[in-house]
């Protein structure tokens, strides 16, 4: 059996790098042979992760990136594609904090400033991002764009209605871009997943549910587990470990799709 990294020679961009799921990607990026290009709000989060990188014999660079700077990503993919040639993968993960758009909340309790948190941040980031590297990709002729949503995309909890309605216009944005980008041979793949337990969303919501619902914690994790067909909790690992197959050239054919790895917890 092959043990071959199949990232090699591959330039990745992780926006969102300083949360745990765009850590978790990032590394099983570089873990596969791809040199990461890492952003997030702070500079601390992300150059913490680029020294782990390093220690683990990968290749990493740190920068502090505002997503929903339109200038600004734009400005970073073509200094990234200056310095590296090109541009391999994107996958953006920046997100605001659960408790920003009201997690927990059923529609009808929701204030419209909370709901629309996640569609001012969390797409319109993904926009930008997908853009700016749609664009370079497009002249390349190669790479792929990976969106990553959750199972609100399709409704089966209360209290999702806003990150939901963010999720469900990110897949739909998937199948848009690209319908007009894979011509040029761009790939454009979101990966639906499961509510990954020990992400910092996932850990904040819980406890709001708890309190509400007056369970602990732990009895509130249980239920999340029991949501999906193969009753186990995911976690960050298991979402990260999907990028790298879609970025891979072992999915070539894969575009305009939604990877639904929810173990039948939200199904289309």
């Amino acid at each position: 059996m092959s043990s071959t990294q199949i990232l090699q020679e591959k330039y990745a961009v992780v926006f969102g790098a300083g949360g745990s799921i765009g850590a978790a990607v990032a590394k099983e990026f570089a873990a596969q042979g791809a040199e990461l290009f890492l952003s997030g709000h702070t500079k601390p989060g992300v150059e913490s992760l680029t020294k782990q990188i390093a220690a683990n014999g990968g290749r990493a660079h740190a920068t502090v990136i505002d997503t929903l700077d339109d200038a600004a990503v734009n400005q970073y993919i073509d200094d990234i594609a200056k310095q590296a040639g090109k541009v391999d993968i994107i996958l953006d993960a920046a997100g605001p904090l659960a408790k920003e758009y009201g997690n927990g909340k059923n529609a009808v309790d929701l204030p419209i400033e909370e709901f629309m948190v996640p569609l001012a941040t969390m797409l319109k980031s993904r926009f930008i991002t997908a853009r700016a590297a749609a664009r370079l990709m497009i002249k390349q002729h190669s790479g792929v764009i990976i969106f990553v949503t959750g199972s609100p995309a399709r409704a089966h909890v209360p209290g999702a209605t806003a990150i939901g309605a963010a999720f469900g216009a990110i897949e739909n944005l998937t199948q848009n871009l690209a319908f007009e980008i894979s011509p040029f041979g761009v790939t454009v793949v979101c990966l639906r997943t499961l509510a990954n337990t020990d992400s910092r969303s996932i850990q904040d919501t819980m406890y709001l549910l708890a309190d509400k619902l007056n369970l602990t914690k732990d009895q509130a994790m249980a239920q999340i587990a029991q949501s999906n067909f193969l009753k186990v909790p995911a976690t960050v690992q298991d979402t990260a470990n999907a990028p790298v197959l879609i970025a891979s050239d072992r999915a070539r054919m894969l575009t305009g799709t939604v990877v639904n790895a929810t173990a039948g917890a939200a199904l289309d």
